[in-house]
C-alpha cells in the first residue's frame, strides 16, 4: 500500500507570493502547444498555418477552456447551486471546472479562429488535437500533487492512501488518466498525425481515445459526492464521454469515406 506524499500545493514561495503547482501544469501545457505546434507548421504540411497564428490560437484555446471549463461546472455538475448562488459562478478561485466543458469551450474558440483566418474549422481542430495531450496529462499530474479526484478504494498492491481524505486504500485514477490522456493519447496522435489524413480523422481519433480512456477510468474514480451514479451506475463522466465516442466513430467512418474534405 501506498501514502500520497501531500505535497505543497505551492511550487515556489517568493514571500508572502506563492507560485502553484496547477498553475505550472497550464504553463506546461502552454509551452507544449506552442513548442509542438511550432514544430508541426515547420516540418508538416498544413496548409494555411503559419507559426506567427499559433500565439492567436492559443488565446483562443485558453479562453475556450476557462470559459467553457467552468460553465460546464455549473451546467453539468452543481445547476442548483449556482442557480441559488449565481455569483459563485466567477469564484473560479475556489475550484470547479469540467473538461467537457472546456473541450466544447475549445470547439467554440477554434470556430472563430477559423473564421478568422479563413480556414476549414475541422482542418484547424485536426491540427490542433495532437498538441493537446501532453497539457492534459500535465493538468492531472496537478490532480495528483494537489491530492484531489482521487479514486475508488481497491486492495490491489498499488492503493494509495489519501490522508487529507481518509485511511482507505484508492485508487490512484489521476495517474492513470495522466498516462492514458497524457502519454499514450500523444503518443498515438503523433504518430498517426505525422502522415496526411483524410479531414476529420485526426480530430475523430482524439475523441474515440479521449472518450473511451475517460469512460474506462471512471470505472476507478470515485464519482462526485455531491452526484454519485447516475443512471446505469455511471457517472457524469461517462455519460459525458459517450457522445464523444459516438461523434468520433461517425467522424472517423465519414473521414474514411473522404467526406469532409
Amino acid at each position: 500500500m501506498l501514502v500520497h506524499p501531500q505535497f505543497d500545493p505551492v511550487a515556489i514561495h517568493i514571500g508572502t507570493f506563492g507560485i502553484h503547482w496547477y498553475g505550472l501544469m497550464y504553463l506546461t501545457a502552454f509551452i507544449a502547444f506552442l513548442g509542438l505546434g511550432k514544430w508541426q507548421v515547420k516540418h508538416r504540411t498544413w496548409h494555411g498555418w503559419t507559426t506567427s497564428m499559433l500565439d492567436d490560437a492559443l488565446f483562443f484555446g485558453a479562453l475556450g477552456v476557462v470559459i467553457g471549463g467552468r460553465l460546464g461546472y455549473v451546467l453539468f455538475y452543481q445547476p442548483g447551486h449556482f442557480i441559488e448562488n449565481p455569483l459563485d459562478i466567477v469564484k473560479t478561485w475556489q475550484g470547479g471546472m469540467s473538461f467537457h466543458g472546456g473541450f466544447l469551450g475549445v470547439l467554440a474558440a477554434m470556430w472563430i479562429f477559423a473564421r478568422k483566418y479563413q480556414l476549414k474549422w475541422l482542418s484547424i481542430m485536426d491540427f490542433v488535437a495532437p498538441l493537446v495531450p501532453l497539457g492534459l496529462g500535465a493538468g492531472r499530474m496537478g490532480n495528483f500533487i494537489n491530492g484531489e479526484l482521487w479514486g475508488r478504494p481497491t486492495d490491489l498492491p498499488w492503493g494509495m492512501v489519501f490522508p487529507q481524505t481518509d485511511a482507505l486504500a484508492r485508487h490512484p485514477s489521476q495517474l492513470y488518466q495522466f498516462a492514458i490522456e497524457g502519454i499514450i493519447m500523444f503518443t498515438v496522435l503523433w504518430w498517426f498525425s505525422s502522415k496526411p489524413r483524410p479531414v476529420g480523422a485526426i480530430s475523430a481519433l482524439f475523441l474515440i481515445i479521449y472518450g473511451t480512456g475517460r469512460f474506462l477510468v471512471e470505472y476507478a474514480r470515485e464519482p462526485d459526492s455531491y452526484l454519485g451514479l447516475l443512471s446505469l451506475g455511471f457517472s457524469m463522466g461517462q455519460w459525458l464521454s459517450l457522445p464523444m465516442i459516438g461523434i468520433g466513430v461517425w467522424m472517423w467512418r465519414r473521414a474514411a469515406q473522404q467526406k469532409f474534405a
